[in-house]
């Protein structure tokens, strides 16, 4: 395995490690929905898909619950196709 390989996955490391640290919340049901989509689906999105989520982590909890519940929508047409993948990832 050469060097750079060696840094890049140290560097994947870090940033999921940050990612699951961010989906820790206030409220078990937001950890539900986070913590699902990350173990099941974040590896296989877009590099957009990817900045889109993390953008998603910045939001007050009570408005990013009140988006994955349905009962607000975002703006932006990227953070609903996002918003979808993460209650899809929860499951039923």
């Amino acid at each position: 395995m050469t060097k750079a390989v060696t840094i890049e996955q140290t560097d994947r490391d870090q940033q999921r490690a940050r990612l699951k640290w961010q989906c820790r919340r206030g409220m078990l049901e937001l950890d539900m929905f986070l913590q699902a989509f990350l173990d099941k689906c974040y590896e296989n999105l877009t590099q957009e898909e990817r900045l889109v989520f993390t953008a998603l982590l910045e939001f007050p909890d009570q408005e990013l619950l009140e988006y994955l519940m349905l009962r607000k929508t975002p703006d932006e047409k990227e953070f609903t196709h996002v918003i979808k993948q993460i209650r899809e990832a929860a499951g039923p």
